[in-house]
């Protein structure tokens, strides 16, 4: 049968092959099942929260530099409204979608969690 079928999507979700690949594989003598368990779903976990740390650290030097840029206007060091303007307006946009994504985050967990098994 040609198209996405559950046993297509599972392949596809969980050993990155596409659905010509898929058809290959079948022609060749079949799909090896995939491996269930702990190894299979905490590479996508893995992946998920190491680009959500790397997305927090980025908006945490942006914050930092900002910081910095306002403390030398301050004390006089710099002179250059313009850009600490700029740097402190790229750390609050910066700030302010990773709350969005935090928000959508939350509001899928709690949408998945009202899922009746």
């Amino acid at each position: 049968m040609d198209g996405l079928t559950i046993s297509n999507s599972d392949a596809l979700l969980k050993q990155g092959q596409t659905l010509r690949q898929i058809d290959q594989s079948k022609i060749n003598g079949g799909i090896k099942a995939p491996e269930m368990g702990p190894s299979a779903s905490d590479g996508a976990q893995q992946t998920f929260s190491a680009t959500l740390k790397d997305a927090i650290n980025q908006v945490n030097a942006l914050q930092k530099a900002s910081d910095i840029k306002m403390q030398e206007l301050a004390t006089g060091k710099t002179k250059d409204i313009s850009e600490v303007m700029i740097t402190a307006e790229r750390a609050d946009i910066a700030l302010k979608l990773m709350v969005q994504v935090r928000n959508k985050i939350i509001d899928a967990y709690q949408e998945i969690m009202k899922m009746q098994v």
